[in-house]
């Protein structure tokens, strides 16, 4: 029978003792660095919550790129909206979309009607701002009026849903609604012999896509939370209560 050295085997403990000690400690500040880099309300957050609000910034944000190009693309939209300029127009339209503000162009609409007044080819004003206006009213809306979210606020999936083929119906108006004369009423996408623009669609479409992600997500989260209340149900279990 081999003899075990007890001398060996203590230098190895040791040795692995201090490895997991060395792991943990790595851990811990891997942990309180992700920690420090975000805000103390996350704590009140659950995964789909964080999702949801990362998910409406970067929405927000696509919108906020497609005004700067529709803009560009449509020179004299702002100087219909009594700004001194683009940029002014932009911020302003912004802080209307963020802070649930109407639009003096607009009246007292929001949302849905909103965006058909905006493709209307009897509105008067900057169409640009209007349009922009419209979809992130529509798109605060579908969310529960918010844009931040937390373990205590509901979204419905299908209000996600709705806003994601509605602005798909509003992408495509955008590009076929002309006026009296035949000329489109905003210029975005482009095709032709000198070369393709096709940009404003392709940040549209990553709009819808966050909003079909976030729809599957919460959809999954309500039918988890029904499957488990039926299998505690079938199973005969009572539900914790801490």
């Amino acid at each position: 029978m081999p003899v075990r050295n007890p001398l060996s085997a203590s230098c190895l403990l040791l040795s692995l003792l201090a490895s997991l000690s060395g792991c943990a400690r790595d851990q811990g500040r891997d942990i309180l660095h992700q920690l420090s880099d975000g805000k103390p309300s996350e704590l009140f957050q659950t995964s789909v919550d964080r999702m949801a609000t990362l998910s409406m910034r970067d929405n927000l944000d696509s919108l906020y790129l497609l005004m700067n190009k529709l803009y560009q693309r449509n020179p004299n939209q702002w100087k219909q909206s009594g700004y001194l300029d683009a940029a002014t127009a932009e911020r302003q339209i912004r802080l209307a979309i963020e802070q649930r503000q109407p639009l003096p162009q607009l009246g007292q609409r929001r949302d849905l009607a909103a965006l058909s007044y905006a493709l209307a080819p009897e509105f008067r004003g900057d169409r640009v701002g209007a349009f922009i206006y419209a979809i992130g009213s529509m798109l605060i809306t579908a969310h529960g009026g918010r844009t931040e979210f937390f373990v205590t606020d509901t979204i419905d999936p299908l209000f996600v849903n709705n806003a994601a083929r509605n602005i798909e119906k509003a992408t495509w108006m955008l590009g076929q609604r002309q006026d009296a004369q035949g000329v489109l009423l905003l210029f975005s996408n482009e095709i032709s012999e000198a070369g393709s623009n096709l940009s404003f669609a392709v940040e549209f479409g990553k709009i819808v896509a966050r909003l079909d992600l976030l729809a599957q997500m919460l959809d999954e989260r309500y039918r988890r939370i029904g499957l488990n209340y039926a299998q505690s149900l079938l199973l005969m279990n009572f539900l914790p209560v801490q």
